[in-house]
């Protein structure tokens, strides 16, 4: 399956999913509490699978675009209500009702998350050790002090495991206090802490890689210009190449990494190499023959073989982590709730104009992002379902008009003042609602157009 149809089939998948367990949160309230429900709706537009239960008379709906979802309830303001059904109208309740109504459907994402992450620390999540591959000079990573391969053990206290952690406790620590402490391990195993100066919050929160930004290149592995695993039809076999081979020349040009290897194979589609390579420690001299592959309306070369992998020093970095019931569960609400903490901070730099509207993404760098970590396996596509309805959870509890959030505003401003808000504020809010909402989106859909054509 193509890359492309796996980003669509994985966004499709995980908004569902979302949608579906935000809705319910609405719609299991709303009957608990008394209200009459007539449809639950997962997507918009025509039907494609409906039914309506014999006993409670929902009409249940899976529709053609599955971007979004409704609950429609009992309603005065949306069509006649028999007079034995009035105290079964969303209207006719008291605003406390109506509040947990609508807050449930939030609620539902962030007890949603708490299960992903749980689920995800069961499944076994793997990381990369926060080993320094290499520091920027004259950055503030540099000044400092870190140096290429320390290990960041602890930030500002906390225990970090694995670069996401350290990432996101950067970001977390440098807008809590602005002066981050790291503890490191160097290579001697002597344990040292410094000091990074991240109150700059615009260069912190700025699009991109919090790592770049101080100065951090993560450790990652080196790949040698030598031969791994093979495809079936590897023409690399055919003409026989080996596994373990090492390519040390090419046309007389030193081969120093696999990157190097590639661009000259590509270069050359039906176009004979000169080989120079290193077997089982004797240096022998072979011609290859480059398959012609179209990459984008160009003709490039293609020999069919995977780079070969330390798996020594691939191993010796990687770290797993993995818990049984009771603490997935702990480590799952204690992650919902910085993530949850981490991103309202975010938006409010967001709205204050200390962080880059860049960072906003759309459905596209969704799709892209569902794509790739369903690819890369169960307990990412968990993180990254967690993600999208904590996001989702904050963005609806936003007051703003025609959001849950709005409607909630509404509600309590009844409690205060004592008498429903008019229905003529409630129409100018709407509208400019679906002002606000429609320039959120069309900056969301410039940033993932700008990543793509970028």
């Amino acid at each position: 399956m193509s890359t492309l149809l796996i980003s669509i089939a994985s966004f499709i998948v995980a908004i569902s999913i979302i949608v579906t367990v935000h809705e319910y949160g609405h719609f299991i309230v709303a009957r608990i509490l008394g209200v009459k429900v007539l449809r639950f709706s997962v997507g918009f537009g025509k039907p494609l699978i409906k039914y309506i239960s014999p006993r409670s008379h929902v009409e249940y709906v899976v529709a053609a675009l599955p971007l979004g979802g409704y609950v429609k309830m009992l309603d005065e303001r949306e069509g006649k209500v028999l007079p034995s059904e009035q105290d079964l109208a969303f209207n006719r309740k008291p605003a406390g009702t109506r509040i947990a109504v609508v807050a449930a459907g939030p609620l539902f994402n962030f007890i949603f998350a708490i299960f992903a992450y749980a689920c995800m620390y069961m499944v076994g999540v793997q990381g990369v050790l926060p080993e320094i591959g290499k520091v920027e000079k004259d950055s503030l990573a540099y000044q400092s002090g870190l140096e290429k391969g320390d290990v960041i053990t602890h930030i500002n206290k906390q225990p970090v495991s694995t670069w996401e952690d350290a990432s996101i406790e950067i970001i977390n620590q440098g807008l809590k206090t602005g002066v981050v402490s790291l503890q490191k391990k160097d290579i001697s195993n002597q344990i040292t802490e410094v000091k990074i100066d991240l109150s700059d919050t615009k260069m912190l929160l700025d699009e991109g890689s919090p790592l770049e930004k101080i100065g951090i290149e993560p450790w990652r592995l080196s790949l040698e210009a030598k031969l791994g695993k093979f495809t079936k039809d590897s023409e690399a076999k055919r003409q026989g190449l080996k596994y373990g081979d090492a390519i040390l020349t090419a046309n007389g040009k030193l081969m120093t990494d696999w990157a190097s290897w590639v661009e000259v194979v590509q270069r050359h589609p039906g176009k004979t190499i000169n080989l120079e390579i290193l077997r089982d420690g004797q240096k022998m001299f072979m011609t290859l023959t480059p398959d012609t592959h179209m990459e984008n309306g160009q003709e490039v070369g293609r020999i069919g073989a995977y780079p070969w992998i330390n798996e020594f020093e691939r191993e010796k970095r990687l770290v797993t982590i993995q818990e049984g019931y009771w603490d997935a569960v702990n480590k799952g609400m204690v992650k919902t709730l910085d993530m949850t903490v981490l991103t309202v901070k975010l938006l409010g730099k967001l709205i204050t104009g200390q962080a880059s509207v860049k960072n906003i993404s759309g459905p596209i760098s969704i799709a892209e992002y569902a794509g790739i970590s369903a690819v890369l396996g169960l307990a990412t596509f968990l993180s990254t379902l967690a993600i999208i309805s904590i996001s989702i959870g904050i963005l609806n509890l936003l007051p703003i008009p025609i959001l849950d959030g709005g409607h909630l505003l509404y509600y309590f401003a009844e409690l205060v003042k004592g008498s429903p808000v008019s229905e003529a504020t409630q129409l100018m809010g709407q509208k400019i609602g679906i002002f606000m909402l429609a320039g959120l989106m069309s900056l969301a859909f410039y940033n993932d157009l700008q990543r793509v054509f970028s």
